[in-house]
């Protein structure tokens, strides 16, 4: 059932993670010159990974159990993106002409809230489910 309240978050994490990368500035240089995904194969590898692995979650409705492990397995995948981040904008000089982080860079964490809240939605499922399987 493709209209459940998880396949939404999914998707969300789909378009967080395909499109935004590459439109919104990831940070800027020292030159002034904005940083996207697409500059660096690295970073455009881990977010389309991550979008390709929400997307192909999204069909795995029927399995649940799998579901929820390749959504923590998208959430690992989202933290060592972050890392990467993290480690840029630590090597990144601060104060100099220009210290400006963009927004693209919070992209993983809005990621991994909307992978959090497809596992609590698939979660509240499987119980629903074996509720159910206890009545019979």
């Amino acid at each position: 059932m493709l209209q459940r309240i998880q396949s939404i978050y999914l998707f969300l994490v789909v378009i967080i993670s395909g499109v935004l990368p590459f439109w919104v500035y990831l940070w800027t240089d020292n030159a002034g010159e904005a940083v996207y995904a697409e500059s660096d194969i690295l970073y455009s590898a881990l977010f389309i990974a991550s979008a390709v692995l929400a997307f192909i979650t999204i069909f795995l409705f029927k399995k649940r159990k799998n579901q929820f492990v390749l959504n923590r397995l998208n959430m690992i995948l989202n933290l060592f993106l972050l890392g990467f981040f993290v480690y840029r904008s630590l090597v990144l000089s601060g104060e100099t002409n220009v210290s400006e982080k963009g927004i693209g860079m919070l992209l993983p964490i809005i990621s991994i809230v909307f992978l959090v809240l497809a596992n609590r939605a698939i979660k509240k499922d499987e119980d629903l489910v074996k509720s159910v399987d206890r009545l019979r």
